[in-house]
């Protein structure tokens, strides 16, 4: 059986990103988004979500390049001079495994992100992470013992296969992500353990901010028997505080209302919900 979750990623980073997310779910394939919970547009995000209580929402944690939720001031060790998340992952990622305090800082700002998605009264469809941090160790660590407590059943995990990507297009060479695969391995066997569903395969890491309507066919159209998610970057144009640069957003939200998206997915016999749909 084909199951698909397709989801947007940055709900809530602008209005361009919840306007897109909005049509590419009530006109597209859309099925899901993951919200950043104190993003600049996080509260039209929310009034949209309970406009369509269809489209399945999930926590997308910020732990890096944007806005914490809790006072800067509180998290010294993992803030930058203008009081955003660092960029700088890999040393963040040293000085969580040297500094307690940097561990502390970590768990409250993780418990403090959760709380924020509990306090929206949005049921939580899922968790995932900006840049995919979550597959750090140490960070992991942290989301799922805090996760439990929230009612988390759902975590993204990382793990692209290059050969469905070469199927659907055949000149391409996709980079395989080395430097997360081994910690998306780990983070599988955590989250199994942990009783949590994850998918089988996450389509989105080697075209992030690339997968074009033609690309998205494609993709589905190659899609394997089991869980599947695809995940985008759309939004109705860029421009905005936060953006990622060179990303295609438009083209991207483009992918999810087109007809031949729909019809690809439909051929396959793919099932398609969000990630509470499935974890029956």
């Amino acid at each position: 059986m084909k199951r698909l979750v397709v989801t947007a990623d940055d709900f809530g980073l602008s209005l361009e990103v919840n306007e897109a997310v909005e049509q590419a779910h009530r006109e597209g394939i859309l099925t899901a988004a993951s919200l950043m919970v104190s993003a600049p547009a996080a509260a039209d995000a929310v009034a949209r979500a309970k406009r369509m209580p269809s489209l399945r929402v999930g926590l997308h944690l910020v732990l890096v390049e944007a806005w914490p939720t809790l006072p800067a001031a509180q998290l010294p060790d993992l803030t930058d001079a203008v009081g955003l998340m660092r960029a700088d992952m890999a040393r963040v990622g040293l000085d969580l495994a040297r500094k307690p305090a940097a561990r502390r800082q970590l768990a409250a700002e993780i418990e403090a992100q959760f709380e924020a998605y509990r306090a929206t009264g949005l049921p939580l469809d899922h968790v995932n992470a900006h840049k995919h941090f979550h597959v750090h160790p140490l960070i992991a660590g942290a989301v799922l013992r805090i996760g439990r407590g929230y009612g988390m059943r759902a975590i993204r995990v990382p793990r692209e296969p290059r050969q469905v990507l070469r199927r659907a297009e055949a000149s391409a060479r996709p980079r395989p992500a080395l430097d997360i695969a081994p910690w998306a391995a780990l983070l599988a066997v955590r989250a199994r353990q942990a009783g949590l569903l994850i998918p089988d395969r996450t389509l989105g890491l080697a075209w992030s901010g690339a997968m074009t309507p033609s690309r998205v066919a494609a993709l589905l159209a190659e899609l394997p028997d089991g869980l599947t998610e695809l995940y985008t970057h759309p939004a109705t144009a860029g421009g905005f505080p936060g953006e990622a640069p060179g990303y295609l957003y438009a083209d991207e939200r483009d992918a999810l209302i087109a007809p031949a998206s729909r019809a690809a997915a439909d051929a396959q016999g793919a099932v398609r919900g969000g990630f509470s749909d499935f974890s029956g």
